[in-house]
This record gives C-alpha cells, structure tokens and sequence, in this order.
C-alpha cells in the first residue's frame, strides 16, 4: 500500500533518552546482535565460498561430459538454498527485511512437459542464481576482513577498558608487573603504574565507544550485499509491483461496476419500471376518469424529473461534466461547495494534467472531502493543488479532532490502494487532538 505516516501523538517513537546515544550504544541489544553477525559470517562465508568453488570447478570441468550441466544445475540450486539462510540470518541479527527473489519458471515450448532438464536450464539462464554465486565468492573476504577487524577492536576495547579490574593479575600469578607492550633489547613495558592503569582504561572506553559504529559500517556493507545480490531484481520488484497494482485496478473497477449496477436498480431502474406501471393504469383510465388519468400522468412526471435527477448524480458518480469541461479548479470548488465546513480551494496548475490524472485528483479530493464531512468535527478546511517538478501535489487540511488512520481499515487504505496502483503515494499526518493534514502525489501525466 503507497501510504507513509508521520510518527506524532501517542503513538510515536519515545524521545531521546537522557544518557547520550554514544554512551548507550556498546550494551544496546543491536550492536551485540550485529557483532554476532560478523562473527558468524566467516563460518557461513567458508562453507558457502568452498561449496561455489568447488561445485562450480566441477561443473565447468565436466562441461565435456554429460554430467556437466546437471552439476552446475545442483550447484546453483545449492547457492539459492545458501541464500535463503543468509536472508533469514541477515532477517534474525540486522533486522533485515529482504523479499525471496523471483522463483524458478521453467519455459516449456509447444507441447514439451517442463522437467528436470528445463528446471536446469531455467536455473542456468537465471540472473539470480548468478547473483547468489557472485555473493558466495564476494562474501568471503569480506566476512574475513570484518571478522578480524570486529573481534580485535571488540575484544581491545573491552579488555583495555576494564584493565582496572583485572591487572593484579599479572603480578599475582606471573612474574610480570601488569600488561606487556613491547620488549626492546630485553627490555619491557609494563602497564603497573596508576597512570598507565588510568590511560589504558581511557584508551579502552574510547575504543568502546568507537567501536559500535564500526560494526555498524561493517554491517552496512553485508546490508547492501545482501539486498543486492540475495534479493529480487529491481525488475522483478516492478513486475510484482505492476501485478499487484493491476488486481487493484481490477478490483476497483469491478467495485465500482457493481456499486453502479447497484444504484440502476434501487434507484432509477425500480422508479422507471414505477414509472411505466403508472402510465400504464393512467392510459386504462383515460376512457373512464379522464381527470383521474391527468392526475396520475401528472404524477408521472413528477417522477420522470426525480429519474433524471438520479441518473445525473450517477453519472456526475462516474466522471462529473464540470471536470471534463472546465478542469480541477471549478470542479473542485464545487465539491468544496456542498461540504458541511467552509473549504478554501487553492488550485496553481500551469496546465491540466492526463484526464485519468485529473479523474483521481478529482475522486480523491471528493473522498477526504466527505472524511472532514462525517468524521472531523472540523470548523474549516482547505484544499491546495499544484504541480511539483513531475509530480501533482493534493493537499486537503482541516482543525478538526484528528486520528486518521489508514491502518485501521478505514476508507483511506482503499484511497491509498488506488494512489498506489498509479503510481501515487498518500501522507498521513492526523495526530490526535488535530490538525489533520493529508498529502496526496500523483505522477504528472500530460
């Protein structure tokens, strides 16, 4: 769903805590679980480095063979499963949502079943096995660099740290004076004095504080790595995107389809067929009781204007004639007209956008028109358009109580659906309490 929100009220995220995060930060839950991750990397990094050496080497090697294809086969299959652990490891540690890339589809051609041998060739032709490769080969030295350089600084930092702690031990069961340096011509430095005791443990809390922004950095990188080699092509997310938009066009329409159907038959169709009943008794009267056959044909034409009126609604429902013929400005001017709260209109367009574009700026005005209408309690609205770069901005406002919230399946999630599906993005800010202010982008299209 194409909708973001502004994190105000009671709902938003608790404020800064009064120890400063740098000093938080080496006992947070998140540096010790992304430490952990650059500790196990190097394992998992080794076993997914040897597994893609050495079954692609095989499979290149018997490439002369028979063998050879489905060798590679199992070892690309082999790097994809590999994956699927390092985006549930990368899930579980970094807190790291990636998407399972696009499956395996076998092309058949005719009347050729799919079977192994097309899973195979699919698994070759596949842009994302071949990522999988490239992350098993990438991965392992840098897991080597980040575990070396996480575990030296992690484990200095604290040892120097609390070195106040724990240097009697050197003198107590050594023959040493505290921590060795260095040694020179048989010569070494010792850290026994209180100054150096002092400076070391300095030194230690520095590092300290230091070093969870260098886990971070690292981690970082594995992030990127990860969503970029382990997850679905940026192709691949557009065409899951463009489905998933084309069933909510289709869902619309189909809603919007029956919702027509619907007003037909309850409202103009059943008065019509009244309609027709009514003259057809005044025509059987008209011999008889000419007066009383006037007094039903009067009637009729009563209910004749009502008809009319109903399908006009209707049809200003479907696409309003004053959008059609004088554009956003004076339509949306009119809708603020009938809302229950003074609605100010601003509209600074250089020129009118698609008509699709204008019929969804139109229908999402009506829609947050009629929220402030029922919901708000508001005393006044407004209503901004304009144009920004390649983007047409809506922004519909009001000082009513707030709390809109498309989350809790109210009509702005449909609202946000139908933004979402071209390409539009819908803002909430509605803190409770008021005031509320919805933000509305639609791509520019002329």
């Amino acid at each position: 769903m194409a909708t973001a929100y502004e994190p105000y009220g009671p709902g938003a995220e608790p404020r800064g805590s009064l120890v400063p995060a740098a000093l938080r930060a080496p006992f947070q839950a998140r540096v010790w679980r992304e430490f952990l991750y650059l500790m196990l990397s190097l394992p998992v990094a080794l076993v997914t480095f040897c597994y893609a050496i050495t079954m692609l080497a095989l499979g290149v090697g018997l490439l002369i063979t028979f063998l050879g294809i489905p060798v590679l086969g199992v070892a690309l299959a082999g790097c994809r499963a590999l994956g699927a652990m390092e985006r549930a490891r990368a899930r579980s540690l970094l807190r790291l949502e990636v998407a399972d890339p696009e499956p395996v589809r076998a092309i058949t051609r005719g009347s050729r079943k799919s079977g192994p041998f097309a899973w195979v060739s699919a698994l070759i032709r596949s842009g994302t096995s071949w990522r999988h490769v490239i992350y098993s080969l990438i991965h392992f030295p840098w897991a080597i660099f980040a575990f070396v350089l996480s575990l030296t600084l992690w484990v200095t930092a604290w040892a120097f740290a609390v070195y106040p702690l724990w240097w009697w031990v050197f003198p107590t069961y050594t023959d040493q004076p505290g921590a060795q340096i260095f040694e020179h011509d048989g010569r070494g430095f010792f850290l026994n004095t209180p100054f150096e005791i002092a400076a070391t443990c300095v030194i230690g809390v520095l590092l300290l504080l230091v070093t969870p922004f260098v886990i971070r950095g690292l981690t970082s990188v594995d992030r990127l790595m990860v969503s970029g080699l382990l997850g679905p092509s940026r192709l691949a997310e557009r065409v899951w995107e463009l489905e998933s938009d084309r069933g909510v066009v289709v869902d619309t329409a189909a809603a919007d389809l029956r919702r027509i159907e619907r007003d037909l038959h309850d409202g103009a169709q059943a008065r019509l067929v009244a309609l027709a009943m009514d003259l057809g008794l005044a025509k059987e009267k008209l011999q008889e009781d000419p007066e009383a056959a006037a007094r039903m044909v009067d009637e009729a034409h009563g209910e004749v204007k009502l008809a009319l009126q109903e399908l006009r609604d209707l049809a200003r429902g479907i696409h309003p004639a004053i959008l059609t013929d004088r554009g956003l400005g004076p339509s949306l001017s009119a809708l603020a007209a009938r809302c229950t709260v003074p609605v100010q209109v601003t509209v600074d367009l250089p020129e009118r956008p698609a008509p699709a574009i204008e019929g969804i700026a139109y229908f999402t005005v009506s829609e947050l028109l009629q929220n402030i209408s029922k919901h708000s309690g508001a005393r006044t609205g407004a209503v901004d358009v304009w144009r920004s770069e390649d983007r047409v901005m809506l922004q519909v406002s009001d000082d009513g109580r707030g709390g809109a919230d498309a989350r809790a399946g109210s009509g702005l999630a449909g609202l946000a659906e139908r933004l979402g599906a071209v390409d539009g993005l819908l803002v909430v800010h509605s803190p409770a309490g008021g005031p509320t202010s919805i933000t509305a982008e639609l791509p520019w299209r002329e």
